[in-house]
């Protein structure tokens, strides 16, 4: 495929490379920051309250933006090139710059969270009003801190624990070898291949994925078992009851929304085994679908688009839905914040990454031109439309949890996707958009129950036992198994999506699953209010997306009047899947 004129994106909205004076500032400035902070700590508990709540978010906001745009920086080099050892370091030195803060910001927050007068402060000074959501979240998170000390020791062992591992699993995917056909290509590239309209091309690119893996699984293993663990013991020694209660108090939910999601999701999974024995069907096979060809494109929306073509769909699109969406989706081609193309070292998948500083975002995909491609710039498109709801906040306060961080993303998506399904001309163009909806909700309902299901049982077993790469895959196999059921022929099970998807590999964000169910829902349930109202439900949406990192998720789905703690809720978005599921097998079938 020809490549465009802007295929890569520009950081320069950041530094102009490891070597630009404003970085070196800017780590001095950073350094000098953080010193600020210990000083305001030796003194929180002499000073007046008014005073201490101004000084440290002044400081908080200088470090936060700093810290951002640095790591910002090297985080989006290493993720288009994981042998940059410049990035590395970097991230390195500012990790160990920003451990010094654990022990002073402890000391201040625990000043903060013991101000019997906090809400007399806040609501009698307009400028700490602006902060409200900061400051209350602080007295509210104090019953898991640790001492100074603690917090200090925690923030020290993730540089070479957690944060180091997780590096490590992003250099083995990024880099190791796939022998496909007598050729070395990436990993990301091969995974590409499941897409093709080829069936052999299909089955060879998934044999030659399973056989890179035991090149790295061992490694990939010990970075596993030692993410988990350090997990499971941050929970033991801040009170969490575990890390699924932990994660679901970081994303701002109730464990009664999780439920209500969850046992939806399961009682409809046989809905979409039958969605997957009938494409099975429809590709020749009698017996489930094979995983090869999970995504195997069916009718005739077989075609591949330039960067160009993939750039005026979605404009034509988005220009339909609101003004402000379109043209940030113009400015992201335009501007070069998209980094298209798969090469060696670089990660695979796509991502989003909000650049406050600038107000803009940098977008990773790893474009190959199919229809698919096109929606997972959509959904990547629609994260940054989210930061851009966010960003006039200050950076303390922008930060949205897991669930909601899939919503506009999967919203983006459904509107892609829903609008090329009523411009379809043919039978055949019909049933190529309605399969790539289906395959795309079958990932977030099937995959993403079978991950959650997963990594459940790793932290189960990791408190008693190491778990080889082995044990890894039968636990994989079956997590799939309990989701995919009949659908997919057991024997073509995925047994190493522990080791291709780094949602796995965080000490920071456990669970990163059941947000992408979260989102896609909630997202269809906000798509058919769209419907409803038309062009008056854009400025609802965009409000509940700038609520979002200063709320809980049932807060902001109920200026929407979603009760998200209801069943129900989740079996309408359910529904209208199954309603597409009857659609797509009357549309092979006759």
């Amino acid at each position: 495929m020809k490549q465009s004129s802007y295929d890569r994106w520009d950081l320069s909205i950041l530094y102009n490379g490891f070597d630009d004076p404003a970085l070196t500032a800017d780590v001095d400035r950073l350094s000098g920051a953080v010193k600020e902070i210990g000083q305001l700590a030796a003194i929180a508990g002499a000073i007046p309250h008014k005073d201490l709540l101004h000084r440290y978010i002044d400081v908080e906001e200088r470090v936060g933006n700093l810290a951002e745009k640095l790591f910002g920086y090297a985080n989006l080099v290493y993720a288009t090139d994981t042998s940059d050892m410049q990035a590395t370091a970097l991230m390195g030195r500012l990790r160990a710059m920003l451990s010094d803060i654990a022990a002073p910001e402890t000391a201040i927050k625990q000043a903060i969270s013991g101000m019997e007068d906090l809400e007399t402060q806040i609501e009698g000074d307009a400028a700490l009003k602006d902060y409200a959501f900061f400051l209350r979240e602080i007295k509210k998170d104090s019953r898991y801190l640790l001492s100074e000390k603690e917090e200090q020791v925690f923030a020290l062992m993730d540089i070479s624990g957690a944060s180091a591992w997780e590096e490590l699993h992003d250099t083995l995917t990024s880099t190791v070898n796939v022998k496909y056909r007598g050729e070395d290509i990436t990993l990301s590239a091969a995974r590409n291949l499941a897409y093709d309209g080829d069936p052999a091309v299909r089955k060879d690119a998934y044999e030659a994925e399973l056989a890179c893996y035991p090149q790295i699984e061992q490694s990939a293993a010990f970075a596993l078992n030692s993410i988990k663990l350090q997990v499971l013991n941050e929970c033991r020694l801040r009170g969490f009851a575990s890390p699924l209660d932990q994660a679901l108090y970081n994303s701002r939910m109730s464990r009664k929304t999780l439920d209500a999601l969850i046992s939806a999701m399961n009682d409809y999974m046989p809905k979409f085994r039958e969605y997957l024995k009938a494409k099975g069907r429809a590709l020749g096979h009698g017996d489930g679908l094979p995983w090869c060809d999970m995504f195997a494109p069916l009718g005739s929306l077989d075609r591949k688009y330039t960067v160009e073509e993939a750039k005026e769909y979605l404009l034509n699109i988005f220009g339909n839905f609101d003004a402000d969406l379109h043209d940030m989706v113009k400015r992201a081609f335009e501007e070069n914040w998209i980094d298209f193309f798969p090469r060696k070292g670089k990660v695979g998948g796509a991502f989003d990454s909000g650049v406050p500083s600038a107000k803009q975002s940098r977008v990773l995909t790893n474009f190959d031109g199919a229809f698919g491609d096109i929606v997972t710039l959509a959904h990547e498109l629609g994260h940054a439309f989210h930061d851009q709801q966010v960003f006039s906040y200050s950076v303390i306060q922008q930060d949205y949890s897991m669930p909601v961080a899939e919503t506009a993303s999967t919203f983006n998506e459904v509107l892609v996707v829903s609008e090329a399904i009523d411009r379809a001309e043919t039978k055949e163009e019909k049933l190529a958009l309605i399969e790539s909806q289906l395959s795309d909700a079958c990932q977030i309902i099937c995959d993403i129950y079978s991950r959650y299901l997963f990594e459940t049982s790793v932290f189960e077993a990791r408190d008693n036992e190491f778990l080889s790469p082995e044990r890894m895959c039968e636990l994989m196999h079956k997590a799939q198994l309990a989701s995919y059921g009949d659908g997919i022929t057991e024997a073509t099970l995925h047994p190493y999506m522990w080791l291709c998807k780094g949602h796995y590999y965080s000490g920071h964000l456990s669970f990163y699953n059941f947000p992408y169910a979260f989102g896609g829902l909630l997202a269809r349930g906000l798509y058919a209010l769209y419907k409803k109202q038309g062009a008056a439900f854009v400025p609802l949406y965009k409000a509940l997306l700038h609520a979002t990192s200063v709320n809980s998720v049932e807060d902001t789905a109920a200026m929407a009047g979603i009760d998200l703690t209801d069943k129900a809720f989740w079996c309408e978005g359910l529904n209208s899947l199954a309603d597409e599921i009857d659609q797509f097998i009357n549309l092979i079938e006759n």
